[in-house]
């Protein structure tokens, strides 16, 4: 089989892609594309893209994008240490964390991301910054609460929710702000960060 994963490495969201083929030690080719690396807009892109974002994974003759589908799939098709729960409501508490990161931490800290990664420090609006900042503690919270009583994120055993929820959380913390300390989300990182699949991708700065 033919595996190419587009995107570069910056993104969070190729990170998920790029860890859980870790996991599943697949041999594959990783082609930086997106920001400074171009590529995005070129028509052979779009034609596998049409959003024109990142990740894409390509297996042989099938195409994939959105970073929590592709995670999905690894899941599905691959098994391993990626194996899905067969019973419907623990498979559906991976869903839950899966959506949660998509819609409600992400989005949560994605200003404060811009404001104090891309934009100039003469640019910033404080005022976005601390909106985002507090949403994102809230998000922090919830997580940290929810850890105190159990091993991983969605059980006792590791799946692909730690992957996508792990990047976020591991984001956060790297933002140069001031948060609250959240003990129970440092313990699970350092457990995820002994994974040797996470290795690579928790090890790369913001940009």
């Amino acid at each position: 089989m033919t595996r190419k994963l587009w995107g570069r490495a910056s993104s969070v969201n190729v990170q998920k892609a790029l860890w859980a083929l870790d996991e599943l030690e697949f041999p594959y080719e990783h082609i930086e594309a997106g920001g400074a690396h171009g590529v995005v807009g070129d028509t052979a892109y779009r034609a596998m893209n049409p959003n024109g974002l990142v990740p894409t994974l390509e297996e042989d003759d099938f195409v994939l994008w959105e970073s929590n589908a592709i995670l999905r799939y690894l899941a599905h098709a691959h098994g391993g240490p990626l194996a899905l729960p067969e019973a419907p409501r623990a498979r559906a508490l991976v869903d839950q964390w899966l959506d949660w990161q998509a819609t409600a931490f992400t989005p949560a800290m994605r200003d404060a991301f811009l404001q104090l990664v891309r934009v100039a420090p003469e640019n910033r609006d404080p005022r976005v910054i601390e909106a985002s900042r507090a949403s994102s503690e809230r998000c922090a919270a919830l997580l940290d609460g929810h850890l105190a009583n159990t091993l991983c994120v969605a059980g006792e055993s590791f799946s692909i929710a730690d992957i996508a929820v792990g990047l976020a959380a591991h984001r956060w913390f790297q933002l140069p702000l001031e948060r609250e300390e959240r003990p129970n989300i440092r313990r699970w990182l350092g457990m995820l960060a002994q994974r040797p699949a996470s290795s690579a991708v928790l090890s790369l700065p913001l940009t």
